[in-house]
């Protein structure tokens, strides 16, 4: 497999890991909007404290 295949790989998997954590949120919160989901996902991938610290409006979400 040449580098340049295995970056595709690796895009793939992560955007196939992107797309379970994104349903697993559409799951548990029906009536998020898109940037809610999305915030929801940066706090998944980065964890809650950079995530609050990247977008500090992710506060609002956990004053829920």
């Amino acid at each position: 497999m040449s580098p340049a295949e295995k970056l595709r790989a690796v895009v793939q998997l992560n955007a196939a890991a992107d797309a379970m954590a994104l349903a697993g949120i559409r799951l548990r919160h029906p009536a998020a909007s898109p940037r809610e989901q999305f915030l929801r996902l940066a706090s998944v991938k980065l964890g809650r404290e950079l995530a609050r610290q990247v977008y500090p409006e992710i506060e609002r979400l956990d004053a829920r």
